[in-house]
């Protein structure tokens, strides 16, 4: 039974439901370009060394859109993830508003 998450307020995520942690591909994954001119490389660098220590703690969000997936929430753990050579990452695969 998925777990209900409704600590979204009024968001794209208000009243969604969040179903189980998923394994996407780094590939599939696109990132619209204004989330992409948010990249701070240091941060970048201090989340791949938490990976390497302890793993990915915090998975991502995506939304399907036709055969990819968009990225929603975790620009910086997926370019850590990248960095670090991985080809997949933990996500939660949500239903939110295209921006």
């Amino acid at each position: 039974m998925p777990q209900c998450i409704t600590n979204f307020g009024n968001g794209a995520l208000a009243g969604k439901t969040m179903m189980k942690r998923e394994t996407f591909a780094i590939a599939a994954i696109y990132v619209p370009v204004k989330r992409r001119a948010t990249l701070k490389p240091e941060t970048v660098a201090e989340i791949a060394e938490s990976m390497l220590e302890v793993g990915q703690q915090t998975p991502i969000l995506v939304r399907r859109d036709g055969e990819r997936y968009v990225l929603v929430e975790g620009l910086h753990r997926l370019e850590a993830a990248k960095a670090l050579g991985e080809t997949t990452i933990y996500g939660y695969l949500v239903e939110a508003r295209k921006h």
